[in-house]
């Protein structure tokens, strides 16, 4: 039995397929993982998100210690509420997490991964020496995301008052709190939508409201397809502790400047940079029958070999999309090992989808 978040009795009274997810007893789905992934597409759907992380950060240093924690820079954040994507990075430059910090009325509030909660939290806390901060866990809050073209108005007319008044104001990546809730314009599916971090003793009440006004629960299965469409990238799968960002396809989320600014694995990305990155992680395209899957050998002919970090059928392409980590010298097409033969595929930039329609070219 793993650890249970406070909506796991709803997940089970709604037949809730449930399955072990980085320690935590959640859906993978309700029945149909195809149907929660094209009601998130068309109309809205709602996520358990309660297994990840929250950590508050107050201190004088608070700034200065995640200039040194985070690759990115978070003198960016200049209004409250204001998010930011980063790795935090070891001194090597492989990524021990992917994380979003926001920027609240006093200090900072971070939302790292449940798989990497204990790694996350002891690595923070090791790097905090020398700086007068305070790290807080936040368990008592559980979170929801409601994502789809109909997820704002949704949850506007299920919350109603300042709440409704505070999202129709947030911009993209943007979260601000009213009665400790904190409501947040961001998601992992593409698509507009909101993440709600709520208290533990509410989110049941919530969640059934959003049920009654026409939000469908939706599983983790349905959350996966949703993230590889859009491009988004997940830990453990496509990048870890042994690959930098530099290999990942998160290179935006590195801040050089200012180039004074000494962060946790700078000297190794610049030396990496300096003698050219040797992998890259590139989105492939199979129109053709066959599914990629993750740890298919990858073949580019004169360069070398690769591998898919992350496979699927496209519900909404109808036919199979990858990401895969292969030579940086690849070109636009290239070979996976599919039952011993070589399928050529087509490689492209990810995304593949946002809002619903195809993006990549």
């Amino acid at each position: 039995m793993g650890n249970k978040t406070a909506l796991y009795e709803a997940h089970v009274a709604c037949g809730g397929k449930i399955v072990d997810f980085g320690g935590w007893d959640m859906p993978i789905h309700y029945g149909s993982q195809l149907e929660e992934h094209h009601v998130v597409r068309k109309a809205s759907g709602m996520f358990d998100v309660s297994h990840m992380t929250i950590v508050d950060l107050e201190g004088d240093d608070a700034k200065a210690y995640l200039q040194y924690l985070l690759a990115n820079d978070v003198n960016k954040l200049k209004e409250i509420g204001k998010a930011l994507y980063s790795g935090m990075l070891n001194e090597k430059g492989g990524v021990i997490d992917d994380l979003i910090v926001y920027l609240m009325p006093v200090g900072y509030r971070l939302v790292v991964n449940c798989g990497t909660r204990e790694k996350d939290l002891a690595w923070m806390q090791k790097q905090a020496d020398g700086f007068n901060i305070t790290l807080s866990e936040r368990p008592e809050l559980a979170m929801v995301a409601v994502q789809g073209p109909e997820a704002i108005e949704k949850a506007k007319a299920v919350l109603g008052g300042e709440k409704a008044d505070i999202i129709s104001g947030l911009n993209v990546f943007q979260g601000l709190e009213s009665d400790g809730w904190m409501l947040c314009r961001t998601g992992y599916t593409g698509e507009d939508g909101l993440e709600i971090m709520v208290p533990e003793k509410e989110v049941a009440d919530f969640w059934q409201q959003l049920k009654a006004a026409g939000v469908a629960s939706c599983g983790l299965g349905a959350r996966d397809t949703l993230r590889l469409e859009a491009g988004m990238n997940l830990y453990g799968s496509d990048m870890d502790e042994s690959i930098s960002p530099l290999q990942a396809n998160m290179a935006w989320t590195v801040a050089w400047e200012p180039a004074d600014r000494n962060f946790i694995g700078r000297v190794a990305l610049e030396a990496e940079k300096a003698d050219g990155v040797k992998t890259k992680l590139v989105g492939l395209v199979l129109e053709e029958r066959g599914v990629l899957r993750g740890h298919q050998k990858v073949v580019v002919e004169g360069l070398g070999e690769g591998e898919i970090t992350s496979g699927t059928f496209s519900p909404t392409l109808g036919y199979s999309i990858a990401v895969a980590r292969v030579p940086a010298g690849t070109g636009d097409t290239c070979s996976v090992e599919m039952r011993k033969k070589l399928q050529t595929v087509q490689v492209v930039k990810p995304p593949f989808v946002r809002n619903g329609k195809r993006v990549y070219k």
